[in-house]
C-alpha cells in the first residue's frame, strides 16, 4: 500500500484519517463527521491498518484495550483462587501435597491439587498470564504512542479550515480593523496564561500541557517495569523468603543461600516484663495476659562454607561474624537479612523411658530417645532390648486404616511404637506409647515403656530474606505514580486563531476538562472583538432536545 500525500504536500502513513500537518480529512467518513475524533489526532495506527500476516494478527490482538482488561480480570480471578486454601509453601514441610490437601479439605482439596492451584503463583501458566499483560501493555503503548507523537510533532500552525470547523469549540467572525488590533492583545494574554504561542502569516497556535498526553504511556512503562520485577522473583537467586528453625547449640545451612552459609545458635534469650519491676502502665496487661515478652534475641555465629563440600562437614567452616538478632535488628550480609520473627520455649529435645516389668514394677534399663535423631534400637543388656518401630513427632490420631498420623516433623506431641525384647519374649512385645501415656492398642503386654523424664531446649524462628527485585519494583511504582500525576493534574490545551479570506476563525481542543478550557478562553478573549467559541456538542444536544434536526 502506498503512502497518502495530502494536498498540503505532507506525506502521511497508510491509514491516516486526518493529515498530520494541516488536519485535512483524508477519508470519506472523516469528511462526513460533524466533529473530528481527536483521540489520536486521526493518526494511522498499525492495528487498524494491517491485518494480513500472523504478526499483524498477534499485534492486533494484544493492541486491543479490551484484551488487556480481560487479561487483568482473568489474572485477578485466578489469583483469588490461590487464596482459597494455603499454598504449598505454607503446609507442613514434610507433608505430601497430593495427600495433605485431600485429607485436610476432602474432595475440594483434591480438586485444588489436581488443578495445580496449590502452587499457583509459581505455575507456568500464571507466569504466562503475567507476561501476557506485559506484552499487551507494550503493544498497546507502541500502537498508540508512535503515531500520536508523529502527529503532534508534524502539526502546522496553519490548519485546514475543515479541521477547525470540526473541533468541539469553534466560532468565526468577519475581519475588522478592531479584530486585527486584538490579535496582539490576545497573544499577550495567551503568553501570560503560559501558552507556547507560535505565529505564522497572521495565524496563531497557542499550546500548553502537551507532556500530559504521555501520562498513560509513562503509566505503562512503570507497570511493565513492575511486572518485570515481579517475574524476576521466580529467578533463582533474585528473591528468598524462607523460615529457619534453629535450636540452641544447633548449626544449619541457611536456606536460599545455595549452601554457602551456615548459622549457629549459641544462645536464645527471652526477657519478659515483671510485675513490680517495670512501669506501672504494664501492671494491668500483665494481670490480664500473664507473661509478656520484653525482648527475645538469638546470639548467633555466621559461617561461610564451600558449597561443594559435603553437608555436615564442618571442618572447613570460616567464621564471618557474630551477631545478636533482635526484632527489627536483623543480621545482614551479602544482600541477605535474617530477622527474628518468633520463638519456642522449652521445645521437647529428648524423652527418657524405663523398660518396666508390669508385675514386679522392676526397671530393666533406661532408654533416652533423641526426638530429632532417634536410633532404631537400644540395647539394655542381659537380654533386654528396645526397638523403635514407629515414631510420630506430632501425633494427630489414626486414619481409617488404623495407621498413626503426624501433622509435622516438630515434636510437639510425640508418639512411639516400641518392640520390647526380653528373655521371656525373645520375639518382642509391641506397645504404643504417647507422651506420658502408655496404651495397649496393640494388645496386652508383660512389659511397658514408662515415661521417666524429658529434656527441653529453646528454639528460635528466623526469617531469611533476600530481595534483589525491590529496587526494580520501587522504580516501576515511582514511574507509574509519575504517569498518574502527569495525566491527572495537567491537560493538553490548544487554541487556534486564524485570519482566512477576511474571516477570523477560532477553535479550541483539550484531551479533558473542557469546562476549564472554555473558562480560560473566555478570560483570554474578554474585552476583545473576538467571540468566544461555541461548544458544538452542547449545541447539537440542545437541538436534539428541541427537535431541530437541521442543526
Amino acid at each position: 500500500m502506498k503512502e497518502i500525500k495530502c494536498q498540503c504536500g505532507h506525506v502521511n502513513p497508510v491509514g491516516t484519517i486526518l493529515c498530520e500537518a494541516c488536519g485535512r480529512a483524508l477519508t470519506d467518513q472523516a469528511k462526513q463527521e460533524k466533529l473530528h475524533d481527536m483521540r489520536y489526532e486521526g493518526s494511522a495506527r498499525r492495528s487498524q491498518t494491517y491485518n494480513k500476516s500472523i504478526i499483524d494478527k498477534i499485534w492486533n490482538f494484544f493492541s486491543s484495550v479490551k484484551v488487556g482488561v480481560w487479561l487483568i480480570v482473568i489474572t485477578l480471578v485466578m489469583s483469588s483462587f490461590g487464596t482459597i486454601f494455603p499454598q504449598v509453601m505454607y503446609i507442613p514441610k514434610n507433608a505430601d501435597p497430593s495427600i495433605y490437601y485431600t485429607e485436610k479439605y476432602g474432595f475440594f482439596g483434591t480438586v485444588y491439587y489436581v488443578l495445580g492451584l496449590y502452587d499457583l503463583y509459581s505455575s507456568w501458566w500464571y507466569l504466562l498470564l503475567i507476561a501476557s499483560i506485559g506484552v499487551s501493555l507494550v503493544i498497546c503503548s507502541l500502537d498508540r504512542f508512535v503515531p500520536l507523537y508523529r502527529a503532534l510533532k508534524n502539526q502546522r500552525i496553519h490548519r485546514h479550515e475543515g479541521f477547525l470547523k470540526r473541533q468541539r469549540l469553534y466560532n468565526h467572525i468577519s475581519e475588522t480593523e478592531k479584530t486585527k488590533r486584538d490579535f496582539e492583545f490576545i497573544k499577550q494574554r495567551m503568553i501570560e496564561k503560559r501558552y507556547k504561542v507560535r505565529e505564522e502569516n497572521g495565524h496563531i497556535l497557542a499550546e500548553k500541557g502537551r507532556f500530559s498526553r504521555w501520562g498513560p504511556y509513562v503509566n505503562h512503562i512503570g507497570l511493565i517495569i513492575f511486572l518485570l520485577g515481579a517475574m524476576l522473583r521466580f529467578v533463582p537467586g533474585m528473591y528468598v523468603d524462607e523460615t529457619l528453625w534453629l535450636r540452641e547449640g544447633e548449626r544449619k545451612i541457611i536456606p536460599g543461600t545455595h549452601k554457602q552459609y551456615v548459622l549457629e545458635n549459641k544462645k536464645f534469650t527471652l526477657e519478659t516484663y515483671q510485675k513490680g519491676t517495670d512501669k506501672e502502665v504494664y501492671e494491668a496487661a500483665l494481670d490480664r495476659v500473664g507473661g509478656v515478652a520484653k525482648n527475645f534475641q538469638s546470639d548467633v555465629i555466621l559461617y561461610e562454607r564451600d558449597p561443594e563440600q559435603a553437608v555436615g562437614d564442618d571442618d572447613q567452616l570460616k567464621e564471618r561474624k557474630k551477631a545478636e538478632i533482635r526484632v527489627n535488628q536483623p543480621l545482614k550480609f551479602d544482600h541477605y537479612a535474617i530477622y527474628q520473627t518468633d520463638y519456642k520455649v522449652n521445645e521437647l529435645k529428648a524423652m527418657v523411658f524405663d523398660l518396666v516389668d508390669k508385675k514386679t514394677e522392676d526397671s530393666k534399663g533406661e532408654v533416652t530417645i533423641d526426638l530429632f535423631e532417634p536410633e532404631k534400637e537400644y540395647d539394655l543388656g542381659d537380654g533386654y532390648k528396645v526397638e523403635l518401630l514407629g515414631y510420630y513427632p506430632d501425633f494427630s490420631g489414626v486414619d481409617k486404616n488404623g495407621e498413626p498420623q503426624t501433622d509435622s516433623a516438630v515434636p510437639d506431641n510425640p508418639a512411639f511404637i516400641f518392640n520390647m525384647i526380653s528373655p521371656e519374649h525373645p520375639e518382642g512385645e509391641t506397645s504404643f506409647v504417647e507422651i506420658m501415656r502408655t496404651t495397649e492398642l496393640l494388645g496386652e503386654t508383660d512389659y511397658k515403656m514408662a515415661f521417666k523424664n524429658v529434656e527441653t531446649r529453646n528454639a528460635t524462628i528466623l526469617t531469611v530474606r533476600k530481595d534483589l527485585t525491590l529496587w526494580i519494583l520501587a522504580i516501576g511504582g515511582a514511574i507509574f505514580m509519575i504517569g498518574v500525576i502527569q495525566g491527572s493534574y495537567w491537560n493538553h490545551r490548544r487554541i487556534w486563531l486564524q485570519n482566512k479570506n477576511g474571516e477570523i476563525l477560532i477553535a479550541g481542543h483539550t484531551n479533558k476538562n473542557w469546562y476549564g478550557l472554555k473558562r480560560e478562553i473566555a478570560t483570554i478573549l474578554k474585552d476583545t472583538s473576538i467571540p468566544e467559541p461555541l461548544d458544538q456538542r452542547e449545541e447539537k444536544n440542545k437541538a436534539k432536545e428541541s427537535g431541530n434536526t437541521n442543526v
